[in-house]
């Protein structure tokens, strides 16, 4: 079989290091998918997503003159631009003037939160240290 860049071909995972998983070919030909070419999300171990003798679809993303077939498997499974949760879609139909508001508003009450939280923890608003300073002083 001849390989070209651009065609997908299914070969089986023969071995996997930390930065990526050796792949067979059919013909015999080894190539290595890198570990950023495993999937579409961040991918930590690649053990999580490919085991020893999996079969799996991969794409010849490169080949080299020394021989080097570079592979991807999240060329494969990825189809076309990633597809919008509901939450995306509703915004995007606000204008952008509705959405520096909105942002600005839950950023306020972030703010709010977090400085009620650090003066939780201090005690309030300085109280506890006047009590302190007024002990000591009797």
């Amino acid at each position: 079989m001849v390989l070209e860049v651009g065609n997908i071909v299914e070969g089986v995972v023969t071995g996997i290091a930390n930065f990526g998983a050796f792949v067979t070919l059919p013909g015999g030909q080894t190539g290595l998918v890198h570990i950023s070419e495993v999937a579409d999300a961040y991918v930590k171990d690649i053990k999580d997503y490919l085991k020893e003798n999996d079969r799996t679809k991969v794409k010849i993303i490169s080949l080299d003159k020394n021989g080097k077939i570079g592979l991807s498997i999240r060329q494969v499974t990825s189809s076309g631009p990633r597809r919008r949760g509901r939450r995306s879609r509703r915004q995007s139909s606000m204008s952008f003037e509705d959405k520096l508001a909105k942002f600005l508003k839950e950023s306020d009450e972030r703010q709010s939160d977090l400085k009620r939280s650090a003066d939780e923890k201090r005690g309030g608003r300085g109280g506890g240290r006047r009590s302190y300073d007024n002990a000591r002083a009797k």
